[in-house]
């Protein structure tokens, strides 16, 4: 067992190792309750005998702008999506807002007019909100923290204890696209056009999925730490092993080509609008012919199944035959991607 550091680091803020040893051995200690056990992207609620679906998260991305979106966009659809994979239709959120001195007015109304547009996309209404103004270079820019209420859809049980062996797992398209979007617009690089941010609402997607398919195990959506670490998570819940074949996972060659050139690993690069679905083998089918109708998940592929040998691990099939652990990251490949 490694020795937590005496001071809070970047990579407290990857999504990986580091980040699940500030909530294990810090945050849940604190708060310990049912919901927060769950440890899923929501807590799920029951007031009154109503189900709800309830959570929160704060975007800080740098660069506030880049191809595909900008921090406004990115705060709805990263909100709305956490609530839709808990198995829940989001209804209303909060918005609020830490602003440093001297942010231009006709930013601000840029990124709040597309936290409107993506609302509205997504059928949700925000409702209530905060606002603080803080000295120049307290923070960069503009700090945004969004809370997202939903109603649970009837029937579904989205749960890692539903992980069985056997089970197809199905990702909704093209990874680490948002990652190297940012990055690129980080770092001034001049990326082809079709790399922009997958960033975009998927609770329409979901509710199709969960209504016709409420039988699927699982979902979550891949953010930060990207598809192997969000899989190590769920390996380590279900207590089941997690088998991916490297020619079935979709990643765009121009994305490879830029982790190859600067040292980076695909299968840990932050994604804000896709969907890992666990679901058994018979129904796989059913799901990508669902995804595939729709412009989000239109490269909708299976890309491993679930395994009752190695227990809490995630294996990748290389392509060229051999296998690899993939482990959780300890530190942050890209810090503030979200």
């Amino acid at each position: 067992m490694h020795k937590m550091p005496e001071q809070i680091l970047l990579g407290h803020g990857s999504g990986g190792r580091l980040s699940q040893d500030l909530i294990k051995n810090i945050m849940l200690p604190a708060f310990q309750n049912q919901a927060l056990a769950e440890m899923h992207d929501g807590a799920r609620l029951t007031i009154n005998g109503t189900k709800l679906a309830f959570t929160t998260d704060s975007y800080v991305v740098k660069p506030r702008f880049f191809p595909g979106g900008n921090i406004g966009k990115l705060a709805v659809c990263g909100t709305v999506n956490d609530l839709a994979v808990c198995g829940a239709q989001p209804l209303y959120l909060s918005a609020g807002f830490i602003l440093e001195e001297g942010l231009s007015m006709a930013e601000f109304r840029q990124i709040v007019a597309s936290m409107a547009e993506m609302a509205a996309a997504a059928g949700v209404e925000i409702v209530t909100g905060d606002t603080k103004v803080v000295e120049k270079g307290a923070v960069d820019g503009i700090y945004i923290n969004t809370a997202g209420v939903g109603a649970m859809l009837p029937g579904v049980q989205i749960a890692a204890n539903r992980v069985k062996p056997g089970q197809d797992i199905i990702v909704s398209g093209f990874l680490g696209d948002h990652a190297i979007a940012v990055m690129s617009e980080r770092h001034g690089l001049t990326l082809p056009a079709q790399i922009v941010s997958d960033c975009a609402p998927l609770n329409k997607l979901i509710q199709k999925l969960l209504t016709e398919v409420p039988e699927i195990a699982m979902l979550r959506d891949p953010t930060r730490g990207g598809l192997a670490t969000t899989l190590n998570e769920i390996a380590v819940d279900a207590g089941v092993g997690v088998m991916l074949d490297e020619n079935l996972i979709p990643v765009r060659p121009e994305v490879q080509a830029v982790c190859a050139l600067l040292g980076f690993d695909s299968l840990y690069l932050a994604n804000e609008g896709k969907v890992i679905v666990f679901v058994e083998k018979e129904l796989s089918e059913k799901v990508l012919t669902i995804m595939h109708q729709t412009e989000t998940a239109g490269a909708a592929c299976v890309v491993g199944t679930v395994t009752e040998k190695m227990s809490g691990q995630v294996v990748l099939k290389t392509k060229i035959g051999g296998l690899r652990l993939l482990d959780m990251l300890s530190g942050e490949q890209l810090p503030r991607i979200c």
